[in-house]
């Protein structure tokens, strides 16, 4: 009986499932089966990233690499160069490239140190363990560690395009003309310069086995095809079976290679000189601090007389010799002590004022108003003998 219960209820619900629309259907079906969908999307997301990550994994995004694919990586040249018969081995550290040529007997260290993490000695071990050593574009603390008597001469001007090799070494004249932007050196041999007998692109020790490149351009898998980039890297690097491709990192600084603290720069004398001036400086605080004695507290608001006031600022004008100013401060003075004593009122005008002046001192309207009005003084002493006028003309039209 229960069974034929259960049979039934299961075929009510496929019918009243069937007639509902195909949308209601799927959401229906979709909340059903909702778990096993969210663990399938979860596989296929984990099967998707395991299979970038293997085809992907060897990959290196360091400028000028040989695992490098981008525009900045190196992976044509180092691939050209497998394909010939050139093996490869990229090393990271200086312990593995040090390791990697004691295995080699003759072998070839491409070295690109853009930071410039070796130090002299690195530098030193590298050049007598490898037959050659190509550097690409150092710093001047590489060049200096190489003691190859190559120093930089400067960059390759923008408009240039191209260069031609300029010189008789073999790898360059095979390769004919390059076209690459970056840093030119100067050497005992030099190629691909950018003007007759200056530096250029290529520089070599004299006996050729350190070769410094002074441009990434020339190997990076965006230029390599341009011009005669190609077989110059190619010939540079592919002399020997063996190339050992190396970039170092920050493990690889010396521990020794530490900047001077202050007191490593500091001259010796300076430990005797230093306490001295730091006690001369102390007496001369305390000889300066009982000069100015102690503090007097004033209660404010503090009261200045008028006339401190107006010699205070006569010496300022003075000192900044602003004998315009000074002019113009009298001259207002003067006109409103005037309207005042004629009681001309506050809107009245400054002829009304020479007017009323020229009447009462008995002077002609022309005089008084160029005195008053007109005359600028260009000097100090102008100054004093104008402002001695317009006193006594002041004097004269207020006394009648």
């Amino acid at each position: 009986m229960t069974t034929i219960l259960e049979d039934s209820t299961l075929g009510t619900d496929n019918a009243a499932a069937e007639g509902l629309p195909a949308g209601q259907r799927f959401r229906a079906w979709f909340r059903k089966h909702l778990v096993w969908i969210a663990l399938g999307t979860l596989l296929a997301g984990l099967v998707t990233f395991l299979a970038i990550n293997s085809v992907s994994g060897a990959t290196d995004s360091r400028r000028l690499s040989a695992r490098n694919p981008a525009p900045d990586g190196a992976m044509a040249a180092a691939e050209i160069l497998a394909r010939h018969g050139v093996s490869v081995t990229p090393t990271d550290t200086f312990e593995d490239t040090m390791d990697t040529l004691s295995a080699k007997d003759e072998a070839t260290v491409l070295l690109f140190d853009a930071q410039g993490f070796l130090d002299r000695s690195q530098l030193e071990e590298i050049t007598a363990a490898a037959d050659r050593v190509v550097v690409v574009a150092p710093r001047l603390r590489t060049l200096n560690g190489l003691n190859q008597g190559i120093r930089p001469g400067g960059v390759v001007p923008e408009a240039t395009q191209v260069i031609e090799p300029g010189c008789e070494q073999e790898d360059a004249r095979a390769a004919g003309r390059v076209s690459a932007q970056g840093s030119v050196l100067s050497g005992p041999v030099v190629c691909y310069p950018t003007r007759e007998d200056g530096p250029g692109l290529y520089a070599a020790s004299a006996d050729g086995r350190v070769i410094v490149l002074g441009s990434r351009e020339l190997m990076d898998n965006q230029h390599l095809a341009l011009e005669g980039n190609a077989a110059l890297a190619l010939r540079t690097l592919g002399n020997n079976a063996d190339l050992v491709w190396y970039i170092p990192g920050v493990g690889d600084i010396s521990a020794s290679n530490s900047n001077p603290t202050l007191n490593e720069l500091a001259p010796r004398w300076l430990a005797f000189a230093g306490p001295w001036l730091g006690l001369v400086a102390l007496l001369a605080i305390a000889w300066r601090g009982r000069r100015m004695g102690p503090l007097v507290f004033e209660p404010l608001p503090v009261v200045v007389k008028a006339v401190e006031t107006a010699e205070g600022r006569a010496r300022l004008y003075q000192d900044s010799r602003a004998v315009g100013r000074a002019a113009n401060n009298l001259r207002a003075g003067t006109l409103s002590r005037l309207a005042r004593h004629f009681n001309l009122g506050a809107d009245t005008t400054a002829e009304a004022i020479v007017d009323a002046t020229a009447r009462h001192a008995a002077q002609s309207t022309q005089e008084v108003r160029f005195v008053l009005i007109d005359f600028m003084p260009e000097s100090e002493g102008q100054l004093v003998q104008w402002a001695q006028q317009i006193e006594r003309i002041e004097q004269e039209a207020t006394a009648r």
